[in-house]
């Protein structure tokens, strides 16, 4: 399993989670809950973001990681 695979596992693995962390801030009444699964997506919207950029830059950086 090569650097760039890995980096897109675990994006799709931070999309899933930021999916399910948005779906709950839709589904929940409590606003202490809402909150905290908002904030939640927020912040894993940024990660997911911060990993995008950096696997263009291994991409870029190192060729032989671009995904086929």
């Amino acid at each position: 399993m090569t650097v760039g695979s890995q980096v897109q596992g675990l994006l799709i693995s931070l999309q899933s989670i930021n999916a399910t962390l948005s779906s709950l801030t839709l589904k929940t009444n409590e606003p202490e809950a809402w909150e905290a699964f908002h904030q939640g997506a927020l912040k894993t919207r940024k990660v997911i973001q911060e990993i995008q950029k950096r696997k263009g830059q291994i991409e870029f950086e190192e060729p032989q990681y671009q995904q086929t």
